[in-house]
């Protein structure tokens, strides 16, 4: 008896209890929502910034890129001709 009587105790205490939970998940909820919306904004800001220094480095990354293409080139017909 004293069994069943403690779990009406608690589920009596669960019960009036429930509403400052259901605030605190709700709360919490909003927390992780908006942290993530502001992960994504920051994700967004930093790979625009990276476009964007991607795009006035441009004349010199092509360049580069250019050359080491050219040069791979050469290179490799050079080492076919050895062989």
């Amino acid at each position: 008896m004293l069994k069943v009587l403690l779990i009406v105790v608690a589920v009596i205490v669960a019960v009036k209890l429930l509403p400052i939970a259901f605030a605190a998940g709700c709360l919490t909820a909003g927390v992780l929502a908006g942290l993530a919306a502001l992960g994504v904004g920051a994700v967004a800001l930093l790979a625009c910034a990276a476009l964007l220094v991607l795009a006035v480095l441009s004349p010199i990354w092509i360049s580069v890129l250019a050359i080491v293409g050219i040069v791979a080139l050469f290179r490799r017909n050079s080492v076919a001709k050895v062989a």
